[in-house]
């Protein structure tokens, strides 16, 4: 009789860890996942950003004469994250091209004429519109990323994480650039 309970207690706490380990893979898949799918939601916005890009290069080019250098390495930076690969590559790049943007509408500041043009004020206005969208889907991805990075390295969670080869995943970060106070200059051009 007796040995009819430690075995049931013994088949018990087995049953009791197995479905521990179970909900705790569980776990760290749902994180995962939810990692892949927002980076894959800021992907899609980083797309439609690149695509609007050349139309507001083109809007520019015919009041910007004397401004190629910015036009160029908004060009140079779209390039980049076209020829991108792996998500550390891929997320400099994004910061490059953040950064020409936001030098790029800097520099619009000297030119009223265009300013003052429909298609700028309508192209400038969604790019805006996405990069707000951008910078509030990378704030999701870093919380989701930081949740997951707790829960691999958090013991009794560690475990699991080691034996089923979850590794840690990198933050979004940005470049140190653009914690840089920026400098606006009202001057007229010429």
């Amino acid at each position: 009789m007796a040995v009819w309970i430690v075995l049931g207690v013994m088949v018990f706490v087995l049953l009791v860890l197995v479905l521990y380990v179970v909900a705790v893979y569980n776990g760290l898949i749902q994180l995962k996942n939810s990692i892949d799918r927002d980076w894959s939601n800021i992907d899609v916005l980083l797309k439609q950003r690149f695509d609007e890009l050349p139309k507001l290069i083109k809007v520019c080019e015919g009041y910007m004469q004397h401004e190629r250098q910015t036009l160029e390495a908004v060009i140079k930076a779209r390039s980049m994250v076209g020829n991108a690969r792996g998500g550390e590559q891929q997320m400099a790049a994004q910061n490059a091209l953040t950064d020409t943007l936001r030098s790029l509408f800097m520099v619009v500041e000297r030119y009223p004429e265009l300013k003052a043009d429909v298609s700028f004020r309508q192209l400038g206005a969604r790019i805006s519109e996405l990069e707000n969208q951008i910078a509030d889907r990378r704030e999701l991805f870093n919380d989701t990323v930081n949740l997951f990075n707790i829960r691999i390295e958090q013991f009794p969670d560690v475990l699991v994480a080691k034996t089923f080869n979850f590794i840690r995943r990198d933050l979004w970060t940005i470049d140190p650039a653009h914690r840089q106070d920026v400098t606006v200059s009202f001057a007229q051009p010429g």
